[in-house]
């Protein structure tokens, strides 16, 4: 396929000559439009509002200063993480640097293509061609994915692995990722071993101990990763998902060994330095979590979406250490170069009473704690590690109430991801089954009010408002046999009054799936399937299993 003056392209350079040259390459094949960021900072501001075709980003966005900004795989690795860039879009990774591990770091994050410089016009147009023509097969079924359609993509990949014999592992790759989305983890399997069994690909044998993984199958999982490794020690993700495996098997120790080992390969990735500095705090290697959560607020310091967390962290480490004068200058710099904000005061509160506590200031380490609990109630997006660190703190200074404030706001957060249950738990290990039970009663409470209100809303014919107002009370209590049979029917009334939606309709049949599970001999249940298949065939939608 020609390239077209339609593309857009974003070129990522600090050097003006550079970008003039990409320029003048790109117009040599009728390619014009095109704009420029001179950093990782303006990149993500105008990928923030606008979408682009190609992106065109220099490794080395520093100009060779290690304290002058993000380089081109901190930039790919938020742009990824926060999803400012889809699966349509192409990113491609220009680099004159040979450092073996930089090379690593970049093509596991998986840009579309890397172009070593020095490179010629023909060089990049013809990358850039490749990219452009493969992106143009997969387009339609990118779009199905970006309408929630993951059922009709799947069934388009499976014809695509035909039709286009070149790309047929990629399309197959696809597949069993949607089917890991979709909950459907056997079927997954089933096509990652069809791959293996062929072509010994890493990616597919890394997607099978994945979904070893999800299913809870460690043991199966650790041997899966490990074989892997051995045939291919360059796959980063690979030592990831066994570090997690370890930790899920309570083995620590082994899973920061896994992690170190990584990060000494490609030493760039903050997320993993981050989880390696979560490891190695648990295992008891303080001087570890030091050393890697230094790295990562030292790393993430020219991101547009640093972390205050990551200074809370050091910290906590820090103070473990007994070294007061280290964390207090950690805090100071929380303060000064962290713009104020929610987030921010709660996390120099908490920090600011980690540090009172180690010098021994009960008093002002609770007035401190206080002061987070306020800031938390008013923050978005802080994770649930340190809310829930926060109460076990509160729960240390006898400040019940704020505890159990910040537990709930945590149950009022849709995404915390707690449930009920692990509220409750979270005091019963602590052993304050009074504040477990008042938690629980007006979880409870609050619960039965969204059922009621969910009916009213039905009954008035608000079936939007009642579907969100049970998915509400779902996230509270997803085993909840009565939360899950309403969130099931209004789900279905929605669809059979208000027309077909494939994103409710997976999650009705996920619903129903979930129900079959826990209550399978109850007669509701045989009512509900009548009702959601009886809305397949109203809209001409195929019932077979």
């Amino acid at each position: 396929m020609p390239l077209t003056s339609d593309l857009s392209v974003l070129i990522v350079d600090p050097n003006p000559a550079m970008r003039g040259n990409l320029h003048n390459m790109l117009s040599q094949s009728s390619i014009t439009r095109i704009e420029y960021a001179v950093s990782a900072g303006t990149a993500i501001r105008q990928l923030s509002n606008k979408r682009f075709d190609i992106i065109l980003c220099e490794y080395d966005l520093g100009n060779g200063s290690e304290d002058s900004g993000q380089d081109g795989q901190q930039l790919l690795e938020d742009l990824r993480h926060h999803k400012l860039i889809d699966r349509s879009a192409i990113f491609i990774m220009l680099t004159s640097e040979g450092v073996h591990s930089k090379v690593i770091g970049a093509a596991e994050l998986t840009p579309s293509d890397y172009v070593l410089k020095p490179f010629t016009v023909d060089t990049l147009l013809q990358r850039i061609t490749r990219a452009v023509d493969r992106r143009a097969l997969f387009l339609p079924i990118y779009q199905q994915i970006a309408h929630g359609q993951l059922r009709e993509a799947v069934k388009a990949c499976r014809e695509a692995e035909i039709t286009h014999a070149r790309y047929a592992t990629d399309f197959a790759r696809l597949r069993a990722e949607l089917l890991v989305e979709l909950g459907e983890l056997s079927d997954a399997e089933l096509v990652y071993q069809g791959v293996v069994v062929t072509r010994h690909s890493g990616w597919a044998q890394l997607g099978l101990a994945r979904c070893q993984f999800a299913q809870q199958r460690h043991d199966e999982a650790r041997d899966t990763l490990e074989r892997l490794l051995e045939m291919n020690p360059q796959l980063m993700a690979a030592y990831d998902l066994l570090a997690r495996t370890y930790a899920a098997m309570g083995q620590n120790v082994q899973a920061k060994k896994v992690l170190e080992d990584a990060v000494a390969l490609s030493p760039h990735l903050v997320q993993r330095l981050r989880h390696l500095g979560e490891v190695a705090f648990e295992s008891g290697d303080i001087s570890g979590a030091e050393k890697a959560f230094k790295q990562v607020v030292a790393k993430a310091r020219y991101s547009e979406f640093r972390d205050p967390e990551d200074h809370v962290n050091l910290v906590r480490a820090l103070v473990r250490k007994g070294d007061a004068s280290q964390a207090s200058g950690v805090i100071r710099d929380l303060e000064r170069s962290l713009r104020g904000n929610a987030n921010t005061e709660a996390c120099r509160a908490i920090s600011n009473a980690l540090l009172l506590d180690l010098t021994g200031k009960e008093n002002e380490a609770a007035e401190e704690l206080s002061n987070a609990v306020t800031a938390v109630g008013m923050a978005r997006g802080l994770s649930s590690q340190l809310r829930i660190g926060l109460v076990h703190a509160c729960l240390r200074h006898r400040l019940d109430s704020d505890a159990s404030e910040v537990m709930l706001n945590m149950m009022n957060d849709p995404e915390s991801g707690l449930s009920m249950d692990q509220a409750v738990g979270v005091f019963e290990k602590a052993g304050r089954h009074d504040l477990a039970r008042g938690v629980g009663d007006r979880i409870s409470h609050q619960v039965t009010e969204m059922l009621s209100d969910a009916a009213d809303k039905t009954r008035v014919g608000d079936h939007r408002s009642a579907v969100i107002t049970l998915n509400q009370a779902l996230r509270r209590t997803p085993g909840n046999l009565p939360v899950l049979y309403a969130a099931a029917q209004a789900i279905i009334k929605q669809l059979d009054e208000l027309g077909w939606e494939a994103p409710l309709a997976e999650q009705a049949s996920s619903l129903i799936d979930r129900i079959r599970r826990l209550d399978p001999d109850n007669p509701q249940l045989a009512s509900l399937l009548a009702q959601y298949t009886g809305t397949q065939r109203k809209y001409g939608i195929s019932t077979a299993a």
